[in-house]
């Protein structure tokens, strides 16, 4: 995911994984879910936020251990933004399409942080 507005010439060691850009990918597919219920929506803007946050987060920590700690935390935080899409479409504050949206991605990047958590 390039967007011209992030874009620049420097990159940080968190540009370089690909999991990264899928919770970006996850924030922009939270964020079009368009939570009606406003708590909720929050919730689940902040989980997929600090997903990403914590991924850039682990890619500056040195030692291994350290990573994988902090990869640990960013898989927990995309499961609990991807639940929260899931309970506002069972809860009727957003549409069955949101969820069917955020799943692949969300699956995605799971996996991709299971792995880098070892």
């Amino acid at each position: 995911m390039t967007d011209r507005r992030t874009s620049t010439r420097a990159k940080l060691p968190h540009h370089s994984l690909l999991a990264y850009h899928v919770a970006l990918q996850l924030l922009s597919a939270v964020k079009a879910a368009e939570i009606r219920d406003v708590k909720l929506r929050d919730q689940a803007m902040r989980a997929a936020k600090s997903a990403a946050l914590n991924i850039a987060e682990a890619a500056g920590r040195v030692s291994r251990a350290d990573r994988a700690r902090v990869f640990a935390i960013a898989r927990g935080e995309a499961m609990e933004a991807a639940a929260a899409v899931e309970i506002a479409v069972v809860a009727g504050d957003s549409v069955p399409a949101a969820f069917q949206a955020c799943l692949p991605i969300a699956d995605r990047l799971v996996a991709l942080l299971t792995g880098l958590a070892r």
